[in-house]
């Protein structure tokens, strides 16, 4: 936890939180495929910058994050259902956060930005990033799936 805070307050002060950590949303093939243009035509810039260019949004600033109705989360790239509601925890870091996704929802790769390897996280059906898988979660996975508001959109059930 110590560690997490450090971290996210040493970005701050660097003014890293909404910087792009990658060169772009995952490679390989995708079930949907959408080129620069149609991304950057149905998403706003916010957006595009953390789906489509690993980007991170603000702490605090998602109402998904506050979000503790029943339903599912889903990628707003695609719309693929990746994370019901009953997954969903106060982490305390200012990102929308979760224990596990649904089976086979999305992909991981290595992300070596910031002077570390983390997990990065994207959807499996569109390639968009979604955030970050850290090992100090609740159980019973220990998992905490840290994701950016913005590439998600909630339908309550």
């Amino acid at each position: 936890m110590l560690r997490r805070h450090f971290l996210q307050t040493a970005a701050a002060a660097l003014g890293l939180g909404g910087m792009t950590h990658g060169a772009g949303a995952a490679e390989g093939t995708f079930e949907i495929a959408r080129s620069k243009s149609e991304w950057k035509a149905m998403l706003t810039s916010l957006e595009y910058r953390v789906m489509r260019e690993e980007g991170t949004e603000r702490a605090f600033s998602s109402p998904l994050n506050d979000e503790k109705r029943s339903g599912m989360f889903h990628c707003k790239g695609c719309d693929l259902a990746l994370y019901a509601s009953e997954h969903k925890y106060d982490s305390g870091t200012g990102w929308p956060s979760f224990w596990q996704a649904q089976s086979s929802a999305i992909g991981t790769k290595a992300d070596r930005a910031l002077f570390m390897v983390r997990t990065e996280c994207h959807c499996r059906r569109c390639g968009s990033h979604l955030g970050h898988i850290f090992d100090d979660g609740p159980q019973p996975t220990g998992k905490r799936h840290c994701i950016n508001g913005v590439s998600l959109s909630f339908r309550a059930a």
